[in-house]
This record gives structure tokens, C-alpha cells and sequence, in this order.
């Protein structure tokens, strides 16, 4: 009996699989036991011309701030920057010794990789400004509102106001209420009772010529009753919204609205903005400070602050 029968599937006598022939076209042979070798993706490692393209690691740039922890590799000096300028960082270890060393590209390590250590911008010196352009007061502390107030249209002239000066009358302890239209404004006025000591400043819309706000105006400005205690002023637009520069809100213009249709649908129809609250949220969240607005309105506001602050 033969033994060593080399048929595929059959075991030769001593136990041991028979050998693979060797394909003629594959050096190594085919074995189906051997892993499939690894493929690699050149993708973008070698220009047109066929020479390699190098990319180099981007090097973080770290500010030197007191307190940091690096380490030299030249020298192995661990330490925390205690002091730096533009040329040279001072590094302390945790024994208490100091070294300098200059401010070099990529000279030092940061949680073990390279990083390039450059001095911390400088703090902004001078007054911190508001949104409104005054110097803003640090730790303002609440004080007791006035008896003098500021009225104004609508809630969103209101909601403007406290965007823009809401620091100003919250350290003038001015209050700003809506009156949600100016109907008989000098029957509102006359209520209030204007005094030295209780001055009303008055902000409308659409104060131009011929206009129903500046009848209304003229009403309260020609009551004797009211005297020099109050004060209107306005801006030329039919709604305070028309005062927030186009730029802010992302549109070339405001668009024109035809006589007799109610100004703010007609705007968000325009605009393809939904119902006036979503323009209203539109608006009033576009608006960051006295740069987004008409010169009318800015001046009209700072005004009235000035009126209704003044001691009687």
C-alpha cells in the first residue's frame, strides 16, 4: 500500500499536510493560511511629478501664562512659568529652582509635544465701554428707581432700549414703560403729574410733519399743565424697527409697505419672515449695541436720558 499518496486531501504516511505547489506566476506560491497582505493609500503623498510630498506638523503656538508647565528637551528643566516678555521665559521647578530660557519656535514641550511658548496678549487697558457707548460701571450695585420715567410706544421700543442703554438707566435709576400707543397722550400726561422732581421724557415713532404722533406731540407740548417737566422727542420712522440699520438684520433695505396695511405684517411678508413675533425676534436679537441703529433714534433716547436725569 502506498504510503505517500500526494492527492489533495490525503495525508501522507508520517502525518504531516502535503506540500502547496508553487504557482509559477507568484514567487512565494499561494497559501490560503497566510493573511491577506496590507494595502496602503498613497492618496496624496506624491505630487504630479512624482516626488513625494512632505507635510510638516503645525506647532501650536501657547501663551506663557503664569502657572504653565513645560519642559526644556534640551536640557530636561521641567517648570512653571513665573515670568515672561517678548525675548525669554522664566521657568521654576518644583524645588524652587530658576532658569531662562529664550523664546525659540518649537523649543519647548507641552504634555509631552512640541510647542512654541509666546507672550500673553496684553489686557485691555482703559474704560470698558456699554452698549450704548459709556464708559460701563464695574460692581454697579441697584439703586432706588427715580420718580422720573421714560415712556415709550411699544414693547419693542422698549425691549431696544434695554439692549442698548439698559446699564445707563440701571445706574440713573431710570424706568422705561411701554404705552402701547400714544391715543390721547396728553390725557396720559396730565395723569402722571410732570413735576421738577418728576420729569417725563416721551419717545414716538414717525415724528415728521403732519403725522398723527407729532399731533400728539404738539398736544403734550402745548399743555400748560405739563410745563418744562416733559419732554417728546422721536424718530422719522413709522416703526422702531425701521431704526435698526438693514446691514444688522442681513437685508439690503427695508421694504416699503403700502399705505393702510399694518407696517409690521407687511414687512414679514415681504421678507418671507412668518408672523410679526418672528420678526420681532429677528430684529430685537440682531441688534448688539448703539452701532446697530439710526442716528434719529440714538439721539432721540440719549436726550430724554439727560431730560429725565437732570435735578429739577
Amino acid at each position: 500500500m502506498n504510503g505517500g499518496r500526494s492527492a489533495a486531501g490525503v495525508m501522507h504516511s508520517s502525518g504531516a499536510p502535503p506540500r502547496v505547489a508553487r504557482d509559477p506566476m507568484c514567487p512565494l506560491g499561494y497559501n490560503p493560511d497566510m493573511p491577506a497582505p496590507r494595502t496602503h493609500d498613497y492618496h496624496g503623498a506624491f505630487g504630479a511629478d512624482g516626488t513625494r510630498v512632505r507635510t510638516r506638523k503645525e506647532i501650536p503656538e501657547v501663551p506663557a501664562e503664569p502657572g504653565l508647565v513645560v519642559e526644556d528637551p534640551a536640557s530636561g528643566f521641567c517648570g512653571a512659568v513665573v515670568k515672561v516678555d517678548v525675548r525669554e521665559v522664566t521657568l521654576e521647578d518644583r524645588f524652587g529652582a530658576r532658569r531662562v530660557f529664550p523664546l525659540r519656535p518649537a523649543a519647548f514641550l507641552l504634555e509631552g509635544r512640541p510647542a512654541t511658548l509666546v507672550k500673553p496678549a496684553a489686557a485691555p487697558t482703559g474704560p470698558v465701554r456699554s452698549a450704548s457707548g459709556s464708559v460701563r460701571v464695574e460692581n454697579l450695585k441697584a439703586r432706588t428707581a427715580r420718580a422720573a420715567r421714560i415712556w415709550v410706544e411699544g414693547i419693542h421700543d422698549a425691549a431696544l432700549l434695554e439692549t442698548v442703554w439698559g446699564h445707563d438707566l440701571r445706574v440713573e435709576g431710570v424706568v422705561v414703560e411701554p404705552l402701547h400707543g400714544v391715543h390721547d397722550l396728553a390725557a396720559a400726561v396730565r395723569e402722571f403729574g410732570p413735576a421738577p422732581h418728576r420729569r417725563l421724557g416721551i419717545l414716538v415713532d414717525h415724528l415728521v410733519a403732519g403725522s398723527m404722533e407729532t399731533r400728539q406731540a404738539a398736544s403734550v407740548m402745548n399743555d400748560l399743565a405739563a410745563g418744562p417737566n416733559v419732554l417728546v422727542t422721536g424718530h422719522p420712522f413709522v416703526d422702531v424697527w425701521e431704526a435698526v440699520k438693514p446691514q444688522a438684520v442681513g437685508i439690503r433695505a427695508w421694504p416699503k409697505v403700502p399705505r393702510g396695511k399694518d407696517w409690521k405684517t407687511g414687512v414679514c411678508e415681504a421678507l418671507r419672515w412668518g408672523e410679526p413675533a418672528d420678526g420681532a425676534r429677528r430684529v430685537l436679537g440682531a441688534v448688539k449695541s448703539f452701532r446697530d441703529l439710526d442716528s434719529s433714534l440714538i439721539g432721540a433716547v440719549e436726550q430724554l436720558i439727560d431730560f429725565v436725569t437732570q435735578e429739577g
